[in-house]
Order: structure tokens, then sequence, then C-alpha cells
């Protein structure tokens, strides 16, 4: 039996361990899972005859390097920061590697050791980035193969609730880690090129730049732009393209309402708050707000930020409970990121029947015998239950596939890479079809870079 080494069993990783449990039979595997929570481990695995769980703390070196040196291949769904004392033991003993989250300069310091030894060391391919990467560079491909010249790019995934589970006037709750949530946006101004000029949108004007985007049989979005667009320009061989830009999607009318907390500073995540864990919510919101002997804490926010009692932005606020002066914040030296968290944590965490949603949405605009032409392509994925999620499967999904396809020599270019090649986006994007996970093209008119706010 071959053995395959999971690290971390948090809420990615449900269809990752399924689908490799399912092909453990007809390609000998035996699923080793290693967690912090050995329970989160045997939750996922049940009593499957060729899995384990194992208490796994990747701060023990001893135990951390004997799992590794027990296994054929490694798949680290760890926080990011975490993955390169995996990836350091990982060379030590000769094990190839892959994960879900972006290269860090860490990582990518290790891609000479990684070639030395003719190891795969496969990163980003999850959903975002993952999936994304596969299925722009199958179509920028397709391009390029039949004489067309790229002059526009833009990218856009969210996750989202499912419209069947979409029962709050935010149109959204938390379908991954949260605090990135709360946090996006943050460190420096969002960067993109329009026609040929670099463009910046400050953090504080984040919210109120964005492009709306209609997808067949879901209805209108909108995106607000990623921090830096232009990370792949190069990776992706798009060094002469006139426009390129990157974004989050949303429902609408979801930025324009989180623009209230950014303008207020409630998404700081700088500094502490005094005395955080005494504070009651009604507490923290009035703390951002001015001093007067006579207004309330609503009527202070209205006028603060100009909001009319009869705005559906208003009512937006309302629904978050946020003025409650009985619901206690309990966090110790917290910052209002923080604090802002765990409020909204009350109203939009999944429950457990609540099902996800992740849309992604590319636009490919290119010139071809003089004239232009543009191709959309969308992608919806609708999640089964609190487990079994739609971000679960389309993080989960890439991963496994790419470790089945690595363990079996189907993989095989050496070096600390993501998924941009043919051997290895070709295969795994048409193994996705077959779980649903799939892409309409449409050819449309080429209009050019044209966001309704920008």
């Amino acid at each position: 039996m071959r053995k395959i080494l999971i690290i971390g069993a948090g809420k990615s990783t449900s269809y990752l361990i399924k689908y490799l449990l399912d092909k453990s039979v007809s390609e000998e595997l035996h699923i080793i899972v290693g967690d912090i929570s050995i329970q989160n481990a045997k939750k996922l695995i049940g009593n499957h005859e060729n899995a384990q769980a194992i208490m796994l703390d990747v701060f023990n070196k001893q135990s951390r390097q004997s799992a590794i040196e027990n296994s054929d291949i490694v798949i680290s769904m760890l926080p990011a920061r975490y993955h390169i004392e995996v990836a350091k033991d990982c060379v030590s003993y000769g094990k190839n590697m892959v994960t879900a989250s972006y290269v860090s300069p860490e990582m990518e310091d290790l891609d000479v050791a990684v070639k030395n030894k003719g190891l795969v060391f496969m990163n980003e391919i999850g959903v975002d980035p993952g999936i994304d990467h596969m299925s722009a560079m199958k179509e920028i491909d397709a391009i390029r193969a039949k004489g067309g010249k790229m002059i526009l790019f833009e990218s856009f995934t969210g996750g989202l609730v499912a419209p069947e589970s979409d029962n709050n006037l935010w149109n959204y709750k938390f379908t991954w880690n949260p605090r990135n949530v709360v946090v996006a946006g943050q460190g420096g101004a969002a960067k993109f090129i329009q026609e040929g000029t670099y463009k910046y949108i400050p953090y504080n004007r984040l919210f109120r730049r964005t492009e709306f985007l209609d997808v067949e049989g879901f209805g209108r979005f909108e995106a607000y732009a990623n921090r830096d667009s232009l990370k792949y320009q190069s990776v992706y061989g798009l060094d002469n393209v006139k426009t390129l830009y990157r974004g989050t999607m949303r429902r609408v009318g979801f930025s324009r309402a989180w623009n209230m907390f950014v303008q207020l500073g409630m998404t700081d995540d700088s500094y502490t708050i005094d005395d955080s864990e005494n504070m009651s919510y009604r507490d923290f919101v009035n703390a951002f707000l001015p001093y007067s002997p006579t207004d309330s804490v609503e009527l202070k926010f209205r006028y603060q930020l100009k909001i009319e009692q009869d705005d559906l932005m208003w009512d937006k606020v309302l629904e978050l409970d946020i003025f409650n002066p009985n619901k206690m914040v309990e966090l110790k030296k917290a910052t209002p990121a923080e604090i802002l968290q765990k409020i909204l944590m009350d109203s939009w965490t999944l429950q457990e029947d609540d099902k996800d949603m992740i849309v992604m949405y590319h636009k490919f605009g290119y010139e071809l015998n003089g004239e232009k032409h543009q191709i959309d392509s969308t992608m919806v994925t609708i999640g089964e239950d609190q487990t079994y999620t739609a971000m679960a499967k389309t993080v989960g999904l890439p991963v496994a596939i790419a470790a089945l396809a690595i363990l079996n020599g189907k993989i095989t270019t050496p070096g600390v890479q993501i998924p941009i090649t043919a051997e290895v986006y070709e295969p795994i994007l048409k193994e996705l079809e077959a779980y649903d996970i799939k892409f309409n093209l449409y050819d449309v008119p080429y209009l050019g870079y044209n966001p309704l706010n920008i």
C-alpha cells in the first residue's frame, strides 16, 4: 500500500479525504490523516479500513519528521505559514509535496534543492489560487495556439452562500477563514492595469469602486479589486497585455455596506482596544463615534455615515445586532478586526444544512487577424452541506487529483511550482468535470475594460 500523509484536517479537507478513500482500493492507497486534534481526523475518515488518524503537532519535530519519513507523498493542508517546516522535511526525506497555498518566498527558496532531488512540490492547486490558474491558462494557451494575441484578462472568484441558503440582507455567509474576509484589501493599494495604464485603488476607496458581473442562472454580482492584480502577469505570459484585473466577487450591495465598517475603522487589525473583554457590542460601536450627551449610538452611527433610517444599509446594520448592550465581546486585548469578526460570526456562520457556492468568472480579450474578440468563462459550484462545502470541494479535489497524479508518475516536472502547464491542468480540469466543476464559455462582443464605477 502506498502511503499518503495529509497534515491538517480542517474545513477544506472533507472532499480531499473522501476522494482518496474512494480511490484507496483501486489505487492501493493507505491514507494517514494527522492533526493536532485526532478527533477531527477520525471524524473525516470514519471507520475506513484504508485510513488511520494520528495526532500530529507540526511544531513537534520528532513526530512530524517520523510521519513524513513514513509516507510516499505529503499533502499539507495547514495554514500557509506552517508549510515551510514540512517542506524542508520533505526535501530531507525525498518526498513529493502538495499544498493549496500561495508560494511563499521561503518555499521558492527551496526550488533548487527540490529540483536536485527530482521532487515535485505542487502549490496553489486549490480553487483560488488553483482552479483559476488552470482554467485561465487552458484558455490563454488555446487562444495563442490559434494565433491570437492576448490584450485583456480579468479574473474573479467569490466564496458565497448558495441561493437556497441566502437568508440575510447581506447575501453573505462565511465559507472560509472569517479573518481573511474582515481584513481583505488591507496592506496597500489595489494595483492593476487598465488600457495600458497602471491604476491604484487605496483601501479607503476599495469597496466603492466595483465592477458588475452577470452569471447565467445566478443573476448579478459585483467585484472589488484584489490587492495585486499583476502578481501573475509574467507567470501567465501577459507582459504585453493592455488590461489585467483580478477581483473578489460578492452579491450586489455587499461592498457598499461593508464600506461602513471600513470608514469607521472597525476592520483595523493594527492595534488593540483597551478593556475589550468587558465591552458590549454596543460599547464597541460607540468607541468609534463622537461623544454626545444626548444622541444615541444608533443616531450617531447614522449621522457619521450619512445613512437615512429607511435606507437598506441601515437594515443591514440592524440585522447584525451590533448595537446590543447585552452581548459581550469577551476577547482580551482584541483588535477592532477581531471584535468585528466575532460579531459577524453570530450572523454569518453556515448552519448545519446551509449550502455555500463558489463562483468564478474569467474574461479573455484577444486580437486575431486584425479583429478584437472576447470570451467570457464562468463556473458555479454548489456545496452539499456544512461539511461537504463547495469551498472544500473546489479546494480539496484539485489537491487530491494532483497528489495522485504525482504519485502515479503522471506529473513529473520537478521543482517548486504552480499548475500552469498543460501537463498539469489538462488532466485535472478534465477529471474535475466529472465532479460538476466545469466552465461555460461564451463568445461576447469585445468591450474592453469598462467597470461602471472606475
